[in-house]
């Protein structure tokens, strides 16, 4: 549209961010007049104190300039477009790489993906390699079963009759205050020698097993001694095992017992700290050992149970919450005279990672109140377990609660609810030491197929919230065979350091009688299993046929996947599984739902879809078409799935029989060819089994040369397909140079390299001192240009990465450059591929000069600027290069230069820093209107200015704001000299006013996402490092580095918070981060009232009573060694923010309608690129910028508020740990993610009942007391609050006598 011309008196004055204003007197006409008047800015003496007087400065000429029509920036749209395709012709070679195929047609056949074919064959194989571990788990299950019923119980065997390798022996024997070695009790420990095996990760002995018992047993009780004398025999079949099948890796028996009996013995990895591991709450055991679980846990709060007891109480709920899986559900309430949950769930939620956490943190703000009323807690549990309208596990149904006793056995509840078919299971615990009848609880549990338990102290917390597996496992062993059926679990980390696993499953059950006609027993002896790496699973797997986008991936029934691209957890811990659902690892949408839902259900499918795809580098969106094509694995609980893109169907396969050939083209990867060839990387791939890996390009090129100089490519022990088409794309890419790259003047068209990149794992740059600079992934599957090249058409521009936290790019040297890339489309004999993408890298600095003449009225950048004369009517372009720049000087403290720039269409003028002056941060500021006969002379007002004068008028050109923006929103090139350090980042960070009005107006289009696998930083409560522990509260009066003042806070806002920083006052406004020096009181604060009431006041008072409870008062405290597990990062949910290009295709006009600050903007896409072409009026004032759009990764550390400090006389600063735009603590809020459950099945039998049960075993309380002294310490360190140290072992429960 055309836009009517602004005249120099047509400016829009109000306070700006980052400048100066000197406002004028009176009204002025202009696109503005009639609307909100920006607020007049401060005065001069409070905006710069350290200038001393400024004048007022005349204006030059008024010339009449518009803002360009859209016919003009589509003509600079199009010069920009034909610009950017010659160059990309003539060096890019994409023609002449398709001739070179074309012309090496013999070299090369082109092979077809055929996708359900593909799957099949994949999902047999895996199906295959599990059914060998299964036939390895009967066996191991049915000799566990006869051993132990051959085995004879021993009352009065001792712990030196017992010999065996104590896994924790070495790591016990090197602590001095270990209990075993006190006792001296190692005589029956074997010390073993160990071999390095690549398989395990590890050092191993294959002659023996080794076994690992919890902390909290006692090695020496007569249960877990008569444990390790039956299961000594395993270890022959372990062996056996490995002989038939070399590829198992680790055998493990985990006994109901606690002890864990694994195969080869290895070193256990004890943590620095206590070591918490129990076989028993690990994710395959509890699996393994019983059924899905409904589960509701009723915790009384009633005014009786407080102190220890509460505290006991919370402590054990979260333990129980430890022995649920993904299979399971679960809600936690609590109740007096009522019922209520302890959390935002109202009903039965998957008892997931997530989930249960919220649990936890729900569970620690209960509080003792009121009367106990059970009838409340069980009526609303029961309640909780009919109903039928939610997402639940259908099988075994409990209500686990818990009490410090109480009289009323609420038996007309049980009657309503339970009886006769007593289909729920009641759990009673009685928690803490009182005189209660305990006899009311023991009869519901009792009454109601359950177990009565006692926990005293915190010792009897672990032991007794894992025994109610016992009883769920009943009907399972008296299922018998039935019952026998491999289980395979989620992803999660082995605690021995084998990485990513799966685990095969199959319980042991107790075949033994009491006597003759007498029922066999009830009991489950633990649970075989036997661990798969994920990275075996991958092997079977096509890796480098389906092309840098396509791949393989598995699900299992919850919908979480076991294989993905996209499984890379940042951080892991072994206590808990790796659950990450399909519909995260991917970008949602309703097309996979629905493959979701029919891979779960167990069906084939194939489907072609277009949906959204995340960058490798996780700036961009591209929309792409896939093919989805999936089948069952059998006899597994999961689904194998293949994402083909279309242009992957096919791919190409060399041929290289000619010997003569091989070498021809082997000598171009030698680095003696590099100079003339170009540089060439290598993707560092498994081409040979002896090959060494690095990560170093140039050490693997040496390790890989120097192999082949040893084999063939044919050779057996290498990859035949990698390996040849290696070499032929070695080959293939010289071609390009020796036809293209090398009669080439680079420097011609300002370009830094050209390069080639290939599906079989060359990159070749050109010329060979450009690979100094190149910081691309040499494996091209890995490198996201390449990969969006391939999903996209046309030219993807790639700016340098830049994180708004990091120092603006180096544009010495010319070293900055920004790629350009496109994808080599064949077409042979009807059949399309995309082997390779070739482009260029284009000098960042050459190309913005370019980009301003291209956006000009000048063809070439050595023609002058027109001029525009004082009666003339001109349009505005995007070349700044003849401004008239004045020098100034301007009296500071100490002398500084200024220049000033008129600006007739604002009627301004613009004051920059002098350039012999660059330290000096940018000052920008605007003056009132000025004469037209020069500036003012230095003496008016009597103000420190020294002009450089002028009686004639200045002939200037319009300071317009023209940018190239990519599909991301990333700034690839501006006309403004001082955005160029600012490319790659973020247009948000650069003008979030303009970038604001593009995404409004649809240019843009904004997908946000969570990323569950990150790694946070921990985050100190406080100083950091060594330094003594402070008070960080800071107000405006306080005394400051620099010039003794804080300077001018705004006193209407809320104080402000920071992360160990404060704003501290610049020149221009510009506020810059300090590092904060902790402000200690003064005697006069002590003295003064004011002060006793302040937040530094309580802060003081919080930093004495640490020092009371922990004796550290305020020393200095050592900063934490790396490595070390308490500053390790761990895992958190971030948000993600994307943008990609919106339905906006055409050019367009708009305004940014913002009172006298608005803007005029046009933005255009450039065909056939990703770019979006940018032409915008400068801004004047930063009123409008209220939003600012992010794309980064977000997260949000939510700090317990500190208590409100009673209204200080002035607002305070304080340091706390923020982030500046929140969101849900663990991404999306749980509370309502429950409400829409996503789809899932579980295990497809259930063993809940069985009629031949025996209840009469339904619990006679603890039976197992710890030494008074272990006793009285972990209640102290409870009722502290601080972390349990290293105990004394208690003895195991004596239920287990077997």
């Amino acid at each position: 549209m055309a836009v009517p011309a602004r005249t120099c008196g047509a400016s829009r004055p109000g306070p700006a961010r980052t400048a100066f204003l000197w406002h004028d007197r009176g009204p002025r006409p202009g696109p503005g007049a009639g609307r909100r008047v920006a607020r007049p800015p401060r005065p001069l003496s409070l905006l710069l104190p350290p200038l001393l007087l400024l004048p007022l400065l005349a204006a030059p000429g008024a010339s009449a300039y518009s803002f360009p029509q859209q016919h003009t920036m589509q003509h600079w749209a199009r010069r920009l477009e034909q610009e950017i395709d010659g160059v990309m012709r003539i060096f890019g070679g994409v023609q002449q790489l398709r001739e070179i195929y074309k012309d090496n047609r013999n070299l090369f056949e082109v092979q077809e993906n055929e996708p359900q074919k593909l799957v099949e064959k994949v999902a047999g194989d895996i199906e295959s390699l599990l059914d060998r571990k299964v036939q390895a788990l009967k066996r191991l299950a049915d000799a566990a079963e006869n051993f132990q019923k051959a085995h004879r119980w021993q009352d009065n065997i001792k712990e030196e009759d017992i010999i065996y390798y104590d896994a924790k022996a070495d790591a016990e024997l090197d602590d001095p205050e270990s209990e075993d070695v006190e006792k001296g009790s190692k005589a029956s420990t074997l010390r073993l020698d160990f071999i390095e095996d690549s398989n395990f990760k590890n050092k191993v002995n294959y002659s023996y097993t080794a076994v690992q018992i919890p902390t909290d047993i006692y090695k020496g009780s007569t249960v877990i001694l008569n444990e390790l004398n039956w299961t000594e025999a395993l270890e022959n079949v372990f062996i056996e095992n490995r002989r038939q099948d070399p590829t198992l890796l680790w055998q493990v028996f985990g006994s109901a017992t606690g002890v864990t009996r694994y195969y080869p013995a290895t070193p256990w990895r004890a943590p620095k700290k206590i070591d918490l591991y129990d076989v028993r709450r690990r994710p395959w055991y509890i699996q393994g050992a019983s059924s899905p679980k409904d589960m509701v846990i009723i915790v009384d709060v009633s005014g009786s149970v407080s102190g220890l007891t509460l505290k006991l109480m919370k402590t054990s709920v979260c333990e129980m919450l430890d022995t649920l899986s993904d299979d399971d559900y679960v809600n936690v309430a609590s109740f007096n005279e009522k019922a209520q949950p302890v959390s935002c769930f109202t009903h039965l939620v998957q008892a997931n990672v997530r989930n249960k956490k919220v649990f936890k943190e729900a569970v620690q703000g209960m509080v003792a109140k009121g009367t106990t009323g059970y009838k409340a807690g069980f009526e609303y549990a029961f309640d909780q377990l009919q109903n039928s309208n939610i997402t639940r596990a259908n099988c075994n149904k409990m209500i686990m609660m818990f009490t410090d006793g109480g009289e009323d056995r609420v038996q007309d509840v049980f009657e309503k609810y339970n009886w006769p078919n007593r289909t729920v299971r009641v759990f009673t615990f009685s928690v803490g030491q009182h005189n209660y009848d305990v006899t009311p609880l023991q009869w519901m549990a009792c009454a109601n197929k359950g177990y009565y338990f006692e926990i005293p102290s915190i010792g009897a917390i672990r032991i007794n919230t894992q025994e109610y597996l016992d009883v769920l496992g009943r009907p399972m062993v008296l299922a018998g065979k039935e019952a026998k059926q491999v289980q395979w679990t989620n992803v999660y980390e082995d605690a021995l350091g084998l990485g990513l696993v799966v685990t095969g499953t199959l319980p042991v059950f107790n075949l033994t009688q009491d006597g003759p006609g007498e029922k066999k027993n009830q009991l489950i002896l633990g649970v075989m299993g036997i661990d798969v790496a994920l990275n075996d699973i991958k092997r079977l797997t096509p890796n480098y046929t389906l092309g840098a986008n396509g791949y393989v991936f598995a699900i299992d029934l919850n919908g979480y996947v076991l294989l993905h691209p996209n499984l890379k957890p940042q951080t892991t811990n072994f206590r808990e599984p790796v659950t990450l659902d399909f519909l995260d690892a991917e970008l949602e949408d309703e097309n996979k739902e629905e493959i979701r839902r029919s891979m779960i259900d167990g069906n084939k499918g194939h489907k072609q879809i277009r949906t959204l795809v995340k960058s490798l580098d996780e700036r961009y969106i591209d929309e792409v078409m896939r093919n989805y094509t999936w089948v069952p694995i059998r006899s597994t609980n999961y689904s194998l799935g293949l994402v083909l893109p279309p242009y992957s169907t096919f791919y190409l396969q060399a041929n290289l029989s000619d010997q003569i050939l091989q070498v021809k083209y082997f000598e171009f990867l030698l680095p003696s060819s590099f100079e003339s060839e170009g540089h060439v990387f290598i993707a560092p791939r498994e081409y040979c089994k002896d090959l060494n890996a690095s990560d170093n390009n140039t050490e693997f090129l040496k390790n890989f040369i120097e192999l082949m100089e040893k084999v063939t490519p044919d050779s057996k022990q290498c990859n035949n397909f990698l390996l040849h088409n290696l070499i032929l794309d070695t080959g293939i890419t010289q071609q390009l140079v020796e036809r293209v790259w090398r009669d080439q003047d680079l420097n011609t068209y300002s370009l830094l390299a050209v390069f080639a990149a290939t599906d079989g794992g060359i990159t070749r740059v050109f010329p060979n001192k450009a690979a100094e600079d190149w910081t691309e992934n040499p494996e091209p599957f890995n490198a996201s240009f390449y990969r969006r090249s391939l999903d996209n058409h046309g030219y993807v521009f790639k700016p340098p990465h830049q994180d708004a936290l990091l120092r603006p790019l180096e544009l010495e040297n010319d070293t900055v450059g920004i790629l350009v890339s496109t994808a080599v489309e064949l077409s042979l004999g009807g059949r399309t591929l995309r082997p390779a993408v070739v482009g260029v890298k284009l000098d960042l600095e050459a190309w913005a000069e370019k980009f301003k003449v291209l956006a000009s009225n000048r063809t070439h950048q050595d023609q002058p600027q027109k001029q525009c004369g004082p009666s003339s009517h001109c349009e505005m372009d995007c070349d700044v290069n003849n401004e008239v720049r004045v020098p100034l000087t301007l009296a500071y403290s100490t002398p500084r230069h200024l220049l000033a720039t008129p600006s007739p269409s604002l009627g301004q003028w613009v004051l920059t820093s002098h350039p012999d002056f660059t330290a000096l941060p940018e000052l920008r500021g605007t003056v009132p209107p000025y004469s037209t006969t020069g500036l003012p002379g230095s003496g008016e007002e009597g103000l420190g200015l020294s002009p450089s004068p002028s009686s004639s008028p200045f002939p200037i050109s319009q300071d317009l704001l023209c940018v190239l923006i990519d599909d991301g929103g990333f700034l690839v090139l501006s006309n403004q000299n001082h955005q160029w350090d600012q490319v790659g980042r973020f247009f948000s960070e650069v003008d979030a006013n303009l970038m604001l009005a593009l995404y409004n107006n649809s240019f843009y289009t904004r997908k946000e996402s969570y990323d569950y696998q990150a790694a946070c930083a921990p985050q100190p409560p406080g100083n950091l490092g060594a330094a003594p522990r402070g008070i960080f509260v800071v107000s405006p009066g306080n005394a400051w580095p620099g010039d003794g003042r804080l300077g001018d806070l705004p006193t209407d806002d809320p104080p402000h918070l920071i992360e160990k920083l404060v704003v501290t006052w610049a020149q221009g406004q510009q506020w810059e981060p300090m590092p904060l020096s902790p402000l200690q009181p003064t005697i006069a604060d002590f003295l003064n009232l004011a002060w006793w009431t302040s937040a530094a006041a309580w802060s003081l008072f919080q930093q004495l009573l640490y020092g009371l409870i922990y004796h550290s008062w305020f020393q200095a405290e050592p900063a934490e060694a790396e490595g070390n597990p308490e500053v390790r990062e761990s895992s958190c949910v971030m948000k993600q923010t994307q943008y990609y290009f919106g339905s906006v295709n055409a050019s367009y006009n708009a305004i940014i309608d913002c009172g006298n600050c608005s803007r005029l903007f046009h933005a255009q896409r450039l065909t056939n690129t990703n770019l979006l072409f940018v032409v915008a009026e400068k801004p004047l004032c930063s009123q409008c910028e209220a939003g600012r759009l992010l794309q980064k990764e977000t997260h949000c550390i939510l700090p317990a508020p500190p208590p409100a400090p009673p209204p200080a006389p002035r607002p305070l600063l304080a340091a706390a740990s923020l982030t500046p735009h929140p969101c849900p603590a663990d991404g999306p809020e749980q509370c309502e993610l429950v409400q829409r459950p996503r789809y899932r099945r579980g295990p497809h039998i259930c063993f809940d009942y069985n009629a031949t049960e025996d209840t009469s075993d339904c619990g006679r309380g603890a039976s197992f007391p710890p030494s008074l002294g272990v006793l009285v310490s972990l209640q102290l360190l409870l009722l502290l609050g601080l972390p349990p140290r290293p105990q004394p072992q208690v003895h195991a429960h004596a239920s287990r006598r077997l």
